[in-house]
């Protein structure tokens, strides 16, 4: 496993739990150094459940079969990519073209986290960073309506006799429905929008209809937009970029001052204005309007990230190593789904389409 390199990512993609899990069961596990302290985990830690700790990443790629990170490989990680290796990790490579051809140049047998997939249809290893996600886009659209963030100066929640914000979610998932859990705590006047009626029923249920639902189309979109002083942006299409629900042209409309948060940033985002950013420079303004961008904002919090997230994703970690890649996603079909690139072609459904 190495250390993240992409900006303010702080997160680690194994526990000391599992790397007892790992010797426990005979496998080698190396760790770059000081890869875990920003989540709390030292090396001494790692090091008491059996793991060798490397001083140099460009050698624990070389000497690695199977690879560990939480985020797709960026900059001078490129060349460290290599035919025989199976990395494991989040991918989003339908916004990664770049990284989608070295990948497949390189003939590197890559699973993206958030294309593991049930027979239901839900994404396992997606779903705890987008619970994360979906709390603290509630947390940053608040932060940044306030004045001195050149916000509209509106507290969430409101107070007595003066109105709380008007808040729009595009998207029940999970990052939809914990976003609406947490906007609604705060006391937000909470619309959520989606395609899939019985998600919407199910909020309505839940929530006793002190959430809005309403069902997905442009004309319902662009009216609940208009009227927001916050709204995010969760929609996904697993493997595949995300569609663009909100035009530029109904940006330009919003009240200055209002706030955007696009979850859906890491497939392609679902505003026609968005563009990546990063937690050291996490907003840019379009027309008025505040755009957080984040693509990797549970790094954030990379202490509660990483135990969500590893406590996902160990069990595949355990299968891909006691098995190796071709006998594990034979095994697996959740894994199997999640192949993105394979001996030099390009696997996933969505990512061809896209």
């Amino acid at each position: 496993m190495v250390k993240e390199i992409k900006d303010s990512e702080w997160r680690v993609a194994i526990t000391p739990a599992g790397v007892r899990a790992l010797t426990e069961r005979g496998h080698e596990v190396y760790i770059e150094a000081g890869a875990g302290v920003s989540s709390g985990i030292c090396d001494t830690e790692y090091e008491a459940q059996g793991a060798k700790i490397v001083d140099d990443a460009a050698k624990l790629w070389d000497m690695a079969e199977l690879l560990l990170k939480v985020k797709e490989p960026v900059g001078k990680e490129f060349e460290y990519l290599h035919e025989n290796l199976t990395l494991f990790t989040y991918l989003h490579l339908a916004a990664a073209p770049e990284l989608t051809e070295v990948l497949i140049r390189r003939k590197v047998n890559s699973i993206g986290y958030e294309t593991v997939q049930l027979d239901s249809g839900a994404l396992p290893l997606l779903a705890p960073m987008s619970e994360i996600a979906g709390r603290m886009a509630v947390q940053e659209g608040a932060l940044h309506l306030e004045k001195v963030r050149d916000g509209k100066g509106i507290l969430l929640g409101g107070v007595s006799g003066v109105p709380a914000a008007k808040v729009t979610i595009l998207g029940a998932g999970t990052v939809g429905t914990n976003a609406a859990k947490v906007a609604m705590g705060m006391g937000a006047q909470v619309t959520v929008i989606d395609i899939n009626l019985e998600r919407l029923r199910n909020l309505d249920d839940i929530y006793w209809g002190k959430i809005q639902t309403l069902a997905s189309n442009s004309y319902n979109i662009e009216k609940a937009v208009k009227q927001s002083d916050l709204v995010i942006g969760s929609v996904l299409v697993p493997g595949a970029k995300s569609p663009h629900l909100v035009s530029r042209e109904v940006v330009a409309e919003m009240q200055p001052g209002s706030v955007v948060v696009d979850v859906a940033i890491d497939q392609g985002g679902c505003f026609e204005t968005s563009k990546p950013t990063t937690h050291s420079n996490p907003t840019f303004v379009v027309d008025g309007v505040t755009h957080y961008c984040v693509s990797n904002m549970p790094g954030a919090v990379p202490r509660t990230s990483t135990f969500a997230l590893t406590n996902a994703t160990l069990p595949y970690v355990v299968l891909l190593a006691d098995k190796g890649f071709e006998d594990a996603i034979i095994t697996n079909t959740a894994l199997a789904r999640g192949v993105n690139t394979a001996d030099g072609k390009l696997i996933h459904p969505g990512l061809r389409q896209a």
